[in-house]
């Protein structure tokens, strides 16, 4: 994984006749190139669930080409997934997810490697889940899992996507450690309206979970400019797009004296 502003002296593993043919269109990106995909084949990208965003974000990048997806999903299918988990399917109905995020991007993308996890991210797993990745996404439901995730991927000086998303209104920016802020900087303590269920569209976590995938891509190549240190902010009940300058907190339990 190359980080934006320094250059990655790491070899790559070079592309075969047929990732090329599969990457075609996007190695024609200026800037991204042969070079750009050999770096995104060699990163792993440690995802937390693969619902109606973290799914997205996952079909993204295993599409993409990325090399590694570590997913962690608990629990089994349900009719209510269905709406806007785009790896979950009908025919799995009341069997685990995680197996059936294997089971699409598997038969997306057999290159890539999928690292399933049958449990939610949490303060006993987040050390070691977060150790496999060189890029974190954060596209959890619940503020116990997002301050988990934040508080190790700062730890490990690795960035961090974190992206969410509400009835038709969405955010994204970008951690990276030790230059911008982290979740806790943003949001110190949990919102007292959040809740595990709430109202949202599938074309909503899929929009902000392709630009979060995006992010990924960017972060793991060096391709344009990460959102550190800007949040962009959108609500498509009337296309509103707005980016925001977000700041660190000097006295951030988490990144304050980083």
């Amino acid at each position: 994984m190359s980080d934006a502003n320094t250059p990655d002296p790491s070899p790559h593993p070079a592309l075969t006749d047929e990732e090329r043919d599969i990457y075609q269109w996007q190695i024609w990106v200026p800037g991204f190139g042969e070079a750009g995909q050999a770096k995104l084949k060699n990163t792993a990208v440690l995802i937390s669930r693969a619902g109606g965003l973290g799914g997205v974000v996952a079909y993204e990048l295993a599409a993409a080409g990325v090399g590694k997806l570590i997913i962690a999903h608990a629990g089994n299918v349900k009719h209510s997934d269905l709406n806007r988990q785009l790896l979950m399917t009908h025919d799995w109905l009341g069997k685990p997810r995680i197996e059936s995020v294997q089971r699409r991007l598997n038969e997306l993308n057999p290159h890539v490697e999928v690292v399933g996890v049958p449990e939610n991210v949490n303060e006993e797993n987040v050390c070691s889940l977060v150790d496999q990745a060189d890029i974190i996404v954060d596209a959890a439901p619940l503020f116990e899992e997002r301050y988990a995730m934040n508080d190790e991927a700062v730890r490990q000086g690795k960035p961090m996507v974190e992206c969410a998303m509400f009835e038709l209104e969405s955010t994204i920016f970008t951690v990276l450690p030790g230059r911008s802020p982290c979740l806790r900087c943003i949001c110190p303590t949990k919102p007292p309206a959040w809740r595990r269920e709430f109202p949202v569209f599938g074309a909503v976590s899929g929009t902000v979970g392709c630009m979060a995938a995006m992010e990924v891509i960017k972060l793991a190549t060096g391709l344009g400019e990460p959102l550190g240190g800007r949040m962009v902010k959108f609500d498509l009940r009337d296309m509103t797009f707005r980016k925001l300058a977000i700041y660190r907190d000097p006295n951030c339990p988490t990144c304050g004296g980083a």
